[in-house]
């Protein structure tokens, strides 16, 4: 029974092939037809479009009986003897027309019916009226066809829902998904939102190099190119943050970037090997006012975008405009576990305790205090931070470009802030110390040399260079864009918040 039931569904699938390029020639034909009584659409090169679906529907009062033009993608046909209705859609929505046989004329009447097809680019001309059951709508007098779509539109009840097509055919995807299109329209919004509140605050916005000379010890992994012209290997950045602070320096003293950031990783719902970060920095602040200056960010552009703070993601309500909690991470580890980092006398004492509570520590026999503490914190209490939560004061031994603090040199000046267990974003007092630094960046390109044989990670000593001339005290900020937007939107994973995630070429 098993075999006959593939068969069916098999024959199926053809059936449908077969009926979609049916579908795909008769419209070739049509176009065809067009192109021979001298109506090619695709010669059209200009469209007066006096007014779109949303403005008309908001000014009714004021443009009924109005003549307006507007153009769109035909959505649906009733076509009803010497009358018909449809639905155009342009970037805010679907408007409905009411063509009439005796308003435009027999001739485009008739080439209305028979020549055009669901998908087709259309302009309309006509005055806006309401039908008999109160849809604001535009009364046609002229109506042309303004491109032919040659290939056939999903069937409306079933829509697209084929995850591979949607991220691989976003433009399809936009036309048929109403709701994709909100979701990008808003994530224009956001970082349109993003780019005000720092230009308010008397941030630069600036751009770097995207294409670096060295692969830095960092541990995420670069994209690896070649400068023919040079004759030298290259690499996409992996981060903004050296050549900003390198800008810093020069005494911009404010500045932030919106960049594109590639790491050759894996994917998930939160990762995207290519993706949209903002970096900020600024001159004479330290982590905790970053902290300030994010909490209040956040708020803002929740509260511009959404019309509230209070939203929901994926079922959960976050209140974004209740004030954020403030954790260490000895603090928020004691709290979820019981365990007290200060109670550790050395770092066996502390491998043993994360061995007791049965947790993995990923160096192994030479894990520190410190790493035993960042290992029991993603254990037992990333998945716990809900609402938003600012987690700071981060051992040094996972943050090689913050400021250690004065009172106790095994942490730094550092914090991640969490909302829906996950991480949205890093920041530092800045290390301006060039002696640490370059020390630490020494000591991260042993060690990803040690785990990644033949790669070619290197110190920069561009950038220790510049923090010799001297960087004042500064704080750093980098966030996720594509996260904060999937929040926003309530996305379930990144692909749905980039335009084109990265797939795999079909074969």
């Amino acid at each position: 029974m098993e075999e006959n039931k593939n068969t069916t569904v098999q024959t199926t699938e053809e059936e449908e092939r077969e009926l979609l390029a049916e579908q795909a020639r008769i419209r070739r034909e049509k176009l065809a037809k067009l192109i021979s009584e001298g109506n090619n659409p695709y010669e059209k090169t200009f469209y007066n479009v006096t007014a779109n679906s949303t403005y008309i529907k908001e000014n009714f009062e004021k443009l009924e009986g109005k003549e307006v033009s507007i153009a769109g993608r035909l959505m649906s046909r009733r076509i009803m003897g010497k009358a018909s209705f449809s639905h155009i859609s342009d970037r805010d929505g679907l408007i409905q027309i009411y063509v009439k046989r005796d308003d435009v004329g027999e001739g485009d009447y008739i080439s209305y019916k028979k020549d055009y097809d669901i998908g087709d680019i259309v302009g309309v001309k006509g005055y806006v009226f309401k039908t008999q059951t109160g849809e604001i709508s535009v009364h046609c007098n002229h109506i042309e066809m303004l491109s032919k779509s040659l290939l056939p539109l999903p069937e409306k009840q079933h829509g697209l829902t084929n995850m591979d097509i949607k991220y691989r055919q976003r433009d399809l995807d936009l036309i048929v998904n109403p709701e994709v299109r909100k979701t990008f329209i808003a994530r224009s919004k956001i970082i349109k939102e993003i780019r005000a509140y720092l230009d308010n605050l008397g941030y630069l916005e600036v751009d770097t190099p995207v294409l670096t000379t060295l692969e830095i010890g960092a541990a995420a992994r670069p994209f690896k190119t070649r400068h023919n012209a040079l004759d030298i290997d290259m690499y996409l950045r992996i981060e903004t943050e050296l050549y900003l602070k390198r800008l810093i320096v020069g005494g911009l003293e404010r500045v932030y970037e919106v960049g594109r950031i590639f790491r050759n990783e894996g994917m998930d719902a939160f990762h995207n090997p290519e993706f949209t970060s903002v970096e900020m920095y600024q001159a004479y602040t330290d982590y905790k006012g970053m902290m300030d200056l994010i909490e209040n960010m956040y708020k803002t552009i929740t509260l511009n975008v959404c019309g509230s703070t209070t939203i929901t993601y994926q079922g959960t309500q976050i209140d974004m405009g209740a004030k954020w909690k403030r954790m260490t991470m000895k603090e928020a580890v004691k709290e979820a576990c019981g365990v007290d980092y200060d109670s550790w006398a050395d770092d066996a004492a502390a491998r043993e305790c994360a061995k007791a509570l049965g947790c993995e520590v990923e160096e192994g026999d030479s894990a520190t205090r410190g790493h035993v503490l960042i290992a029991l914190f993603e254990h037992f209490v990333e998945d716990t931070l809900i609402q938003p939560t600012i987690i700071y004061d981060y051992p040094v031994e996972n943050s090689p470009l913050a400021k250690r603090k004065a009172s106790d040199p095994a942490f730094t000046e550092r914090f991640e802030y969490f909302i829906c267990a996950h991480e949205f974003g890093n920041a530092f007092s800045e290390l301006n110390d060039p002696i640490d630094q370059k020390a630490r960046f020494v000591k991260q390109v042993e060690e990803k040399r040690a785990q990644e044989p033949g790669c070619n990670a290197q110190v920069d000593e561009d950038f220790i260079t510049a923090l010799e001339y001297g960087l004042p005290p500064t704080g750093g900020l980098g966030m996720g864009v594509d996260r904060l937007v999937m929040l926003l939107t309530d996305s379930a994973t990144i692909r749905d918040v980039i335009l084109f995630p990265t797939m795999k070429p079909k074969r």
